[in-house]
């Protein structure tokens, strides 16, 4: 039974993003593993309160996240 644990930041991306992102994600393991394991295939999705999120030792914030989609430099 694989298990895909994805981690993000929270209020990035929306109830339909995440769907989607479940859907794929599936696809993708059963594309490696066989259709077989199509109905033991889990996705968890775990979202990390905005600024509890560090990278280069900097908090990332909600805001970071998005301006960073948006190609706009943070810092």
């Amino acid at each position: 039974m694989p298990l895909v644990n994805v981690k993000l930041i929270e209020g990035v991306f929306s109830p339909d993003q995440k769907k989607d992102m479940i859907a794929k994600l599936t696809d993708t393991m059963v594309a490696i593993e066989g259709e077989n394991m199509r109905p033991v295939t889990w996705v968890v999705i775990e979202e990390v309160t905005s600024g509890e999120w560090g990278i280069g030792g900097n908090a990332l914030t909600t805001a970071d996240v998005k301006a960073l989609a948006a190609g706009v430099p943070t810092g």
